[in-house]
């Protein structure tokens, strides 16, 4: 059945309403001006170099990245096995099991930020890179619950049962059988995971402490105290990086697609 052409029409619109202010960005972080300009008077890579060369934006993605890389296997392993016990539940307790944890998708952030510093300020981990990746582990957990939960509910169990009883035992059952089938879906939620994690402002702006320091917190504080250009540069790496993981990961899943669908023929 053919689309009607209004359905192209706002689907490119709404597109180009979320990216093309988006990239403003690159011509800005271009600038060889002393201040955020459009168009930019010269150009220069100097907010490039001053990203790398300053201290305290080279220590804000170091953290950022540790931060993350930390965050998201917490997240990974959370999510899936929660998402393993949640599809063996019945339907309504599935419902409000999966609802319960995908809170931190739809409870504003500030809400979850004062919870969680109230308890890690009890503990002694506030100001702590400790702290900063347990509590940007919980907001990246939803991520990879659900789209685990969804490879998991299409998952036919009959496979595991045969492979059961052919000999196999549990543990090589989910390594042959299950785990290949739903690793599509927990790639996708490490990689939002990752960048959930990687791109909290919030939560790390009360978590921080001396020395841990994350990016978006630094390009919050270059806003608020001094306007620095470098925040249009370390926008444009931001998108650059996020962009391409994305794009990476949804090429790879074609290419898979399209391999499997060429042997089934």
């Amino acid at each position: 059945m053919r689309r009607p052409p209004f359905l192209y029409i706002a689907a490119w619109s709404v597109a180009a309403f979320l990216t093309i202010p988006t990239l403003f960005l690159i011509p800005m972080s271009l600038s060889g001006g002393s201040t955020f300009q459009f168009p930019p008077p010269s150009w220069s890579f100097q907010w490039y170099r001053n990203l790398v060369v300053a201290t305290e934006w080279r220590e804000a993605v170091v953290v950022s990245l540790q931060v993350a890389a930390f965050a998201t296997p917490m997240a990974v392993v959370i999510g899936t096995c929660a998402a393993f016990g949640l599809v063996r539940l019945g339907q309504r307790l599935r419902i409000v099991g999966t609802a319960a944890l995908s809170a931190p998708l739809v409870i504003p952030n500030i809400l979850i930020a004062l919870a969680v510093y109230g308890t890690f300020l009890k503990l002694g981990l506030s100001g702590t890179l400790l702290g900063l990746v347990l509590g940007q582990t919980a907001p990246a957990i939803p991520f990879v619950l659900i789209a685990v939960l969804a490879r998991l509910q299409g998952y036919d169990r009959s496979f595991t049962t045969a492979a059961l009883s052919l000999g196999a035992t549990p543990f090589t059952a989910f390594r042959t059988v299950t785990f290949p089938l739903i690793l599509p879906g927990i790639v996708a939620g490490a990689v939002f995971a990752f960048v959930a994690s990687f791109d909290e402002l919030v939560i790390a702006l009360l978590l921080q402490g001396p020395g841990n320091v994350t990016l978006p917190v630094q390009m919050f504080n270059a806003v608020v105290e001094a306007a620095d250009p470098t925040i249009s540069a370390a926008s444009t790496v931001l998108v650059v990086v996020v962009s391409t993981v994305v794009f990476l990961v949804q090429f790879g899943w074609m290419r898979r697609n399209e391999n499997r669908s060429g042997s089934a023929t």
